[in-house]
């Protein structure tokens, strides 16, 4: 098992983010997206400053993931959606970005003079699901595989380091 935690700083001060502290947070409803959220800025923190623990308010999001899990798990993490520095723009990424049941594996973190863009590897999400996704499950057999699809893809992602999972791009300086 893969690092769960992060770390970041509130006015200097460190806090230790789990992915349990995230589920704690959210729930289960859209673990998926949760845990990608929670690998992206795994994979972004560390890039963006030298100790990997940025100032939580001075990160901005811009991101072609619109899911819910993934919104949370960086609102917890970063305050970003709350003081309005978390951004849906679904045009993010381009076509060569993996894509979700709505939108696209992109994220892009912003922190002062530093900015990364972080998409996800293929192979990481199951075909499967984002069909399954997209369509919606109406049977309760498909709400059955669904709800594992969701829960699969969040072990294996937890499973992975985040260099494994998703691919970083630095970014000029703006």
């Amino acid at each position: 098992m893969t690092d769960d935690s992060l770390t970041v700083l509130d006015h200097g001060e460190p806090i230790a983010i789990s992915f349990a502290d995230i589920l704690k947070y959210h729930g289960r409803s859209f673990i998926g997206g949760a845990a990608h959220g929670f690998k992206a800025m795994q994979r972004a923190f560390p890039l963006l400053c030298a100790d990997g623990r940025p100032e939580r308010y001075e990160l901005t999001i811009a991101t072609a993931f619109p899911g819910p899990g993934g919104r949370d798990a960086i609102e917890m993490t970063t305050r970003a959606f709350t003081g309005g520095r978390y951004m849906v723009d679904l045009d993010l990424g381009g076509p060569d970005v993996v894509e979700s049941p709505r939108g696209r594996y992109f994220f892009r973190f912003s922190y002062r003079d530093a900015s990364v863009d972080v998409t996800l590897r293929e192979g990481v999400v199951r075909a499967e699901f984002i069909e399954l996704s997209r369509r919606g499950a109406a049977t309760p057999q498909e709400r059955e595989r669904l709800e594992w699809l969701k829960q699969d893809m969040a072990d294996r992602l937890m499973s992975l380091p985040a260099e494994e999972a998703y691919d970083a791009a630095a970014r000029a300086a703006l």
